[in-house]
């Protein structure tokens, strides 16, 4: 194998994959943070001027205005994770990968030793913690998904195997709570976080490139403590890859990346993509779905606590059960991305037996519709079923929603980068991701409506089933481009 070699190429690929895992998306798991933090009595002082408590709730006590406070840091947290990544994707497109590393890093160890050194008096300095702590975890994702680069036809696997390695970390604060039910205290477990930033800053600089990952490779690439020439050198091969991409060994034939009647013609300009309609009702499609599950997240606690009907033992069975099938995410999101490679190369082949000049572009973007319409059927069903309030059904709920948001994050990562030029994938993720948390601002005073959450949940089904004119337009585009010139 040319350039850097097989072993370093597994080393950065799998320490990439317990960096996901252990760090980018622990957010997620705030449900079990929450159990402890109301143990700790955070913002418990709210809830003694006109007390309402729950008896045997999920710590001492717990109230409304307690849990709003909760609710509210988990919805600035998650609109910060959101929208901060087009920031974010433009300082990683323009500083590359070592500079924005360096950026997480701080943010994240100044996150997790703010949470340590934090007590029920200063509660209020979790609104800050919190959305450094996500822009930090994002930032580890958004450098890992150009590991997929590395290992060409297998990239989608890669990319949603990572997504749904960021979805797995959620478990790390069902760890914590864990422990802390051992007896290890909160602090203890942050300050240990913040110790492993030593990892990252190591893997930063032996298994990572300074700049970026091309696509293709060109010849004898190279990176971290193998690269020879340093970013100087990467840049000139990067500006080689992109010269050699139209000639990618996807492509089904030589006049395949022409424009023409029949084919799919490729807008090239940042702004030509985020007008699209493709753009529009991908935006669409992942803000309906990520607002059902932020909402979901966000109010778990409240809703177990008034289905088990404050009974605290009860609380914290339903609460590991959530963070646990939330670590399963990493061996649901490569499904997604098996799915789409495997149907990639089953249309190229297709094409070659018919010998129709067919893109590689089109074959790419047709590879997506079962992934987006999946992801689509499987919210819906997680939605019908957090919608109906009886407790035992919410293990069938856990399950589809972990399934369906490690779909969810895999697939638009992969989407972006098989439907719009890969120039501009740091700038359309972190633009969708960012259009997508404004959506997602909606999920708090949705949580003060959730007093009577029959007509919010009636409500949100209606918007799930919008989702699914996403992949029927991608579906019906892709069979316009492909069909004889007079069809078109």
């Amino acid at each position: 194998m040319q350039g850097a070699s097989l072993p370093l190429r597994v080393a950065t690929v799998l320490t990439g994959l317990l960096e996901c895992i252990g760090f980018a998306g622990v957010l997620f798991g705030w449900a079990s943070l929450v159990f402890v933090f109301k143990t700790e009595h955070y913002f418990k002082s709210l809830c003694e001027p006109n007390a309402t408590f729950l008896d045997n709730a999920t710590g001492p006590a717990g109230c409304t205005a307690q849990d709003e406070q909760f609710s509210l840091i988990f919805t600035v947290a998650s609109f910060m994770n959101n929208f901060m990544t087009f920031p974010t994707g433009y300082i990683f497109d323009r500083f590359k990968t070592t500079a924005t590393r360096l950026l997480a890093i701080f943010l994240y160890t100044s996150a997790t030793l703010i949470i340590a050194f934090t007590s029920a008096d200063s509660a209020v300095l979790l609104f800050l913690a919190m959305p450094m702590l996500t822009v930090g975890g994002i930032l580890f994702l958004i450098t890992n998904l150009q590991v997929g680069n590395l290992f060409g036809r297998h990239r989608s696997t890669i990319i949603t195997l990572y997504n749904g390695a960021f979805d797995s970390s959620s478990a790390v604060f069902l760890v914590i709570k864990l422990l802390y039910e051992w007896g290890v205290g909160l602090r203890s477990s942050f300050i240990f976080i913040s110790v492993c930033s030593a990892w990252h800053v190591a893997r930063t600089f032996l298994l990572m490139p300074r700049g970026h990952i091309p696509y293709p490779l060109p010849p004898n690439y190279s990176y971290g403590f193998c690269s020879r020439d340093g970013s100087r050198d990467e840049g000139k091969k990067t500006t080689e890859s992109q010269k050699l991409e139209p000639q990618s060994k996807e492509s089904i034939s030589p006049k395949g990346e022409i424009s023409g009647p029949g084919q799919l013609q490729e807008p090239r300009s940042f702004w030509s993509c985020v007008f699209s309609r493709r753009f529009v009702w991908h935006l669409v499609w992942l803000s309906v779905i990520q607002l059902w599950h932020y909402l979901f997240i966000g109010t778990l606690n409240s809703l177990l606590t008034i289905l088990a009907f404050g009974d605290k033992a009860l609380v914290s069975t339903y609460t590991n059960a959530f963070a646990i099938t939330q670590f399963f995410g990493v061996l649901c999101a490569p499904w997604n991305g098996l799915l789409m490679d495997w149907l990639k190369q089953k249309y190229q082949e297709e094409a070659r037996r018919k010998g129709s000049p067919v893109s590689a572009s089109l074959v790419a973007l047709s590879s997506t519709v079962p992934s987006l319409a999946l992801t689509s059927l499987l919210c819906l069903g997680f939605a019908l079923c957090a919608s109906i309030p009886v407790l035992p059904l919410q293990y069938v709920t856990f399950i589809l929603q972990v399934v369906s948001r490690s779909f969810l994050y895999g697939g638009n990562a992969a989407f972006l980068t098989l439907a719009f030029p890969s120039e501009h994938f740091g700038k359309l993720f972190g633009l969708v991701m960012a259009l997508s948390a404004v959506v997602s601002l909606l999920q708090f005073p949705m949580f003060t409506l959730k007093n009577d959450p029959f007509y919010v949940n009636m409500m949100l089904v209606l918007l799930t089933l919008l989702t699914f004119v996403h992949p029927f337009l991608v579906h019906r585009e892709c069979r316009r481009r492909d069909g004889p010139p007079e069809a078109a």
